[in-house]
């Protein structure tokens, strides 16, 4: 993919006004796939913000501090079942303006 910057994803960003390619991800990281969560989770650790088009899944437990939020929803599913099953915790799940409650099974 190195040669051909024409098939090199890009991300964009209204709120910094600025754009970029994918390239040291997919290049230097090798993250292939998990190339774009990469980039916005760094984008979001150094600016406060994600990158344009990036919604994340939030989880967040109703009983104590813990939470996480990630870019692709089976990860955030799979961290709230664990934790309702080891903690006995309810987590709301959020996305996008919706959220619903996981309960221990």
């Amino acid at each position: 993919m190195s040669g051909d910057p024409e098939n090199v994803p890009t991300v964009s960003c209204a709120r910094c006004g600025d754009e970029w390619t994918l390239a040291y991800e997919l290049d230097e990281l090798g993250l292939g796939n998990g190339a774009l969560e990469a980039f916005a989770i760094d984008h979001r650790e150094h600016t406060g913000h994600y990158p344009d088009g990036v919604t994340p899944w939030v989880a967040d437990c109703r009983h104590c501090p813990d939470g996480v939020e990630r870019i692709d929803e089976s990860a955030v599913r799979r961290w709230a079942r664990t934790h309702t099953r080891h903690a006995g915790h309810e987590v709301d799940l959020s996305y996008d303006g919706e959220t619903e409650r996981v309960r221990r099974e």
